[in-house]
């Protein structure tokens, strides 16, 4: 396997073809991606085909990961940093709900925020969260961002956007 990154319990790498059955179910529970403007693949073939036109690691030189347990090799959630077209870099998660409230989200989101810092020379990263989705809220005041501003992002209309900067971490 090539991991991309390595946390004390997960091994973050990118996404391969074979993720397609654990992104559909992923997308599939209306109460993990019930915040996220996200719909669910109308199929595995959808997945699929999603993850085959992901072009985020040759256009930026990073993405979104698939975090795999290191203990049970589960294939739980993914992790990652994503630019966007107004330029910003967005640290995003999204994990099965039976791993919510273990720590899986902030462990798998410093080990992005170091990488983004550290490794693409990054200045700053953001969060963006809607206001409801309390548990992501604290896993960004966990990480160390700050509330900066509250607009529409990625489909949340008056989401709240959390950001850090290298001088700060």
């Amino acid at each position: 396997m090539n991991w991309k990154l390595e946390t004390e319990r997960l091994y973050l790498r990118e996404f391969e073809l074979e993720d397609a059955k654990s992104m559909f179910a992923l997308n599939a529970v209306n109460e993990q991606i019930q915040y996220t403007g996200d719909v669910p693949f109308e199929s595995i073939t959808a997945a699929q085909n999603f993850l085959l036109n992901y072009s985020d690691y040759k256009r930026n030189g990073f993405g979104r990961w698939a975090c795999i347990t290191k203990e049970e090799g589960h294939w739980i959630g993914w992790c990652g940093l994503k630019r966007h077209s107004d330029g910003l870099v967005d640290l995003g998660y999204r994990f099965f709900k039976e791993y919510w409230g273990m720590g899986y989200a902030t462990e798998s989101s410093l080990a992005c925020l170091a990488y983004g810092f550290n490794e693409l020379g990054l200045k700053e990263i953001v969060g963006r969260s809607a206001k409801a989705n309390l548990a992501s809220i604290r896993v960004l005041e966990k990480i160390g961002m700050k509330l900066w501003k509250e607009e529409d992002a990625d489909h949340i209309e008056n989401a709240q956007i959390y950001r850090i900067r290298k001088d700060n971490c």
